[in-house]
Order: C-alpha cells, then sequence, then structure tokens
C-alpha cells in the first residue's frame, strides 16, 4: 500500500536516502519500447526515530511511482539472506543516486554473498515457473513474461555459482529471452533450457568460489557505526501527532 503524501515514510526516502537505483528490464538489459522505469533504493531511518513507540517504516512505496524502498536493516537482513532482488538491487548498473553510506554499503556487496543463492534463487525461479504453469493449466497461455525471467534467475544463478560475481544485464541472452517473451521458443524449449540450467548450477556448486555463509558480522558492524553516527546527526523528521479521541 503507498504511503499518503508527506507521510514519515515518504519524507524518510526524500530525505535520507543512501542508495538509488534503477531495476527491472532496464537493468536487466531487456527492455524494449516503452514501459515502467522500476526504481529502488535504502534508506537510513534517524537512530531517534527508534525511540519511540511507533517504530519507523522498514519499506516504503513510493513517493514515485513503481518505487519502494527499504529501510537500511530491513534491506540488510533480507540480502544475508541472499534474497535475489536485494542483490541484484546492489548490483545494478543503472545508480542514480548513492552517498558516502551508500558507497560503503556498496563495498559490502561480497559481504552478502554466499552459497545461500543456490537455495534463494531456485526458490524464486520456481514461484515464476508456478505462475506460468498456473496459467497453462486454466487453458490460457503460459505466462511467457514469467518464464523469461524464471529463465533470467537460473541464468544467474548458475553464473553466480560458478564465479562467484552477480552480473544483473543479461547480456548475449538479450535475444533469446525476448524471444521466450514473446512465446516464440515454445513451452517444451523453454523447460529443456531450464532443466539444462539446473544442471548446470548443481554442477557448479561444489566448486563455487563462494562461502558457505555470508559475513554476518561485516554488514552488522557497518549498520552499527551508521546507527552510532545517526545519532549526533541532525534532528529525524517530525512524526504526526496522533488525532486526539472524543
Amino acid at each position: 500500500m503507498r504511503d499518503s503524501p508527506g507521510s514519515l515514510g515518504h519524507a524518510l526516502v526524500r530525505d535520507h536516502t543512501v542508495y538509488a537505483c534503477v531495476m527491472g528490464a532496464r537493468a536487466f538489459g531487456l527492455a524494449t519500447h516503452g514501459g515502467d522505469t522500476d526504481r529502488r533504493g535504502v534508506f537510513v531511518a534517524p537512530t531517534p526515530l527508534f525511540w519511540r513507540f511507533e517504530k519507523p517504516p522498514t519499506q516504503v512505496a513510493g513517493p514515485l511511482d513503481e518505487q519502494f524502498s527499504w529501510e537500511l536493516e530491513r534491506f540488510c537482513s533480507l540480502a544475508l539472506r541472499a534474497h535475489p532482488n536485494l542483490l541484484e538491487c546492489l548490483h545494478s548498473p543503472l545508480v542514480e543516486h548513492v552517498d558516502a553510506t551508500g558507497r560503503e554499503l556498496l563495498d559490502l556487496r561480497d559481504a552478502f554473498l554466499s552459497r545461500r543463492v543456490d537455495a534463494s534463487f531456485r526458490a524464486a525461479a520456481a514461484r515464476r515457473l508456478a505462475r506460468a504453469e498456473a496459467e497453462l493449466r486454466t487453458g490460457g497461455e503460459p505466462g511467457w513474461r514469467h518464464a523469461m525471467q524464471l529463465l533470467r534467475l537460473l541464468i544467474s544463478r548458475r553464473d553466480l555459482l560458478r564465479s562467484g560475481r552477480l552480473t544483473v544485464d543479461v547480456g548475449e541472452h538479450r535475444t533469446r529471452l525476448l524471444a521466450v517473451k514473446r512465446g516464440e521458443l515454445g513451452w517444451e524449449e523453454v523447460r529443456a533450457w531450464m532443466r539444462a540450467l539446473h544442471e548446470e548450477a548443481d554442477a557448479a556448486l561444489a566448486g563455487s568460489p563462494l562461502p558457505e555463509q555470508p559475513d554476518r558480522a561485516r554488514v552488522e558492524d557497518f549498520l552499527r557505526r551508521v546507527r552510532h553516527a545517526s545519532v549526533s546527526a541532525a534532528e529525524p523528521p517530525a512524526v504526526p501527532e496522533p488525532a486526539q479521541r472524543a
């Protein structure tokens, strides 16, 4: 649900964003004519806001269309669990804003990466597959956009396990992935590509350069330093007074 104009959440995004980027088709190298611009960001709620009974929001939709932001702690928590959307956010080639704190966050990109990506990317692709096949079961065409995205996720999983590096842009796979989106490959060909990607990722897992677990201590040290520095910073945004009961 989008926050109302002038809300605390929107004020935090406007005034305390440390990192903002473009995601979606534009970042993946899959953009065609038209389409929305998906923006993602990270803001730091001033530490004094956590001293109230009412805590600051952990995530905010808006204020721009197709814009979504996470508070730093929430973002780090999800990224440590290898959530694909957040890991990809940290590796977007289209950065719109980054301050000193945001640059420190980007410098931590390798701390979030671990072999946990094997399960998390596989699960995200499986959810996309379920959505596509649900349409097929009801007699309609499969969700080709979901099919394209699940293949993109499986390519990322395989390449990340092989190299230890996350690349967001699909590069040489763009033409074939867009053909999937248009429904030009056929469902059996899509399933065959999926099986091949699963097999290649499974083969890469044992020898992957990724560590077993993310570097939680390094990330937590960063979060503590940010919170501590915020204590002596400027006054936090004003919180609207609750409505008085009659």
